[in-house]
């Protein structure tokens, strides 16, 4: 796993609607995790599981957390994001598949935005 949280400058956020929801979920779900969805049948969602379903993938990259919940991505998606900080929301509508959202009438949406300059360092970072 590539870690890509210690940057000065968020990879990822969540809105304080975002935050509200992750606390509904995380009542009946206390550990859990965020893993950005590459598309298919759920788009491009962010999906949240419990950490004991999901296993993080050895190239996934941890951009940070949201709430004190981890959030990753795969690394061939970080690669076409890696400009780009994720702001995660939270709108009406049904969650992913498999994703713990699903079900509530609400669901868990990533909009992005573009770094600017030298705001994030680019180049992933192994952890050790």
């Amino acid at each position: 796993m590539i870690d890509q949280s210690d940057n000065s400058e968020p990879r990822v956020l969540a809105t304080e609607a975002a935050l509200a929801f992750l606390d509904k979920i995380r009542a009946d779900h206390p550990d859990i995790l965020f893993h950005q969805s590459g598309g298919c049948c759920d788009g491009s969602s962010p999906m949240c599981y419990p950490v004991s379903e999901y296993r993080v993938g050895e190239t996934d990259v941890k951009l940070g957390e949201i709430g004190g919940v981890p959030f990753y991505i795969s690394g061939s998606q970080f690669e076409v994001w890696k400009h780009t900080q994720l702001i995660i929301d939270v709108v009406d509508g049904r969650g992913g598949m498999f994703s713990l959202d699903n079900g509530r009438e609400r669901r868990f949406l990533t909009r992005s935005r573009l770094f600017s300059g030298g705001e994030a360092c680019p180049v992933p970072m192994v952890k050790t």
